[in-house]
């Protein structure tokens, strides 16, 4: 990039940030602090916003990840009948992209447990998959009906905190079975060791997916500000979280897994006329 091209955007980025700062200054409080707390609070604990399933009531993202789940085996299973058996050896550009998606979570399965990796790498790849896929099922604000008769957008199915935890301690589990049966009660220990993993894994899961939420309604009730920067705001947190948390997932549990997994030799032991010997040298 040029020097005259950098000062461009220098400047243009500057007066962007100056033209927000003005607005939010000159913005004041429109009387909503009461709404505001209602929406942050209703994210957490999902007290109003119920979906009537027939069978039973539902939090939205319970719907979101029923969707998700129902696009993923769908497209999984039109890839493995109608795309895989057409590959050729110089790939296409989808074949490329499939290619580098599946080869991405199994180089990191490799690298961080080079022993122990095949289950490894089919759950990371899965996980993965299915969290960078949930975040961005956020940006389509597909709509659903409450039974109280609004309309309300679905979440990503992990900025519930039922499904954050769900993932966390399937994660958990995946490390305490590869430990288990690779190394035995030794395996099973090392896992118990890190007993705050699976809250730690899944709260930053929950806190991350939520934040977005948070952060654009905050911005979206400054009036200035409600009119084309939540969009901005909102579509970038999404894509960030997206790539970001399906990262931090699959390389923890890779870590872990190889951690727990992973074989020590045993050292051989001496002979007892060795030791004499060495014990008559010292």
């Amino acid at each position: 990039m040029s020097k005259k091209r950098l000062v461009v955007s220098l400047v243009v980025f500057l007066t962007l940030m100056a033209v927000l700062i003005v607005g939010i200054c000159l913005t004041g409080s429109d009387g909503s602090h009461g709404e505001i707390n209602e929406t942050m609070k209703d994210a957490v604990l999902h007290e109003y916003d119920k979906i009537d399933l027939g069978f039973a009531l539902v939090n939205p993202a319970v719907v979101s990840a029923l969707v998700v789940t129902a696009v993923v085996f769908v497209f999984a299973l039109v890839v493995r009948l109608f795309v895989i058996p057409r590959f050729k050896e110089v790939p296409g550009k989808f074949q490329l992209l499939l290619e580098s998606w599946v080869g991405f979570f199994d180089d990191l399965a490799v690298s961080n447990s080079p022993h122990k990796n095949k289950f490894l790498g089919a759950y990371i790849f899965g996980a993965g998959s299915y969290i960078f896929i949930g975040t961005i099922f956020e940006l389509f604000g597909i709509q659903a009906v409450t039974v109280e008769g609004a309309s309300v957008a679905l979440p990503a199915p992990l900025s519930d905190i039922n499904g954050a935890l769900a993932m966390g301690c399937l994660s958990y589990l995946v490390i305490m079975s590869g430990g288990v049966i690779h190394n035995g009660i030794k395996g099973f220990l090392l896992t118990l060791k890190d007993f705050s993993l699976p809250i730690s894994m899944s709260f930053r899961l929950f806190g991350a997916l939520l934040s977005g939420l948070l952060v654009t309604e905050l911005v979206y009730h400054y009036l200035a500000l409600s009119f084309v920067l939540p969009v901005i705001v909102g579509v970038l947190f999404t894509c960030l979280h997206a790539i970001i948390q399906t990262y931090v997932l699959v390389m923890l549990t890779s870590l872990f897994y190889g951690e727990v997994s992973e074989k020590h030799p045993k050292k051989p032991k001496k002979s007892k006329k060795i030791v004499k010997l060495e014990e008559a040298q010292q």
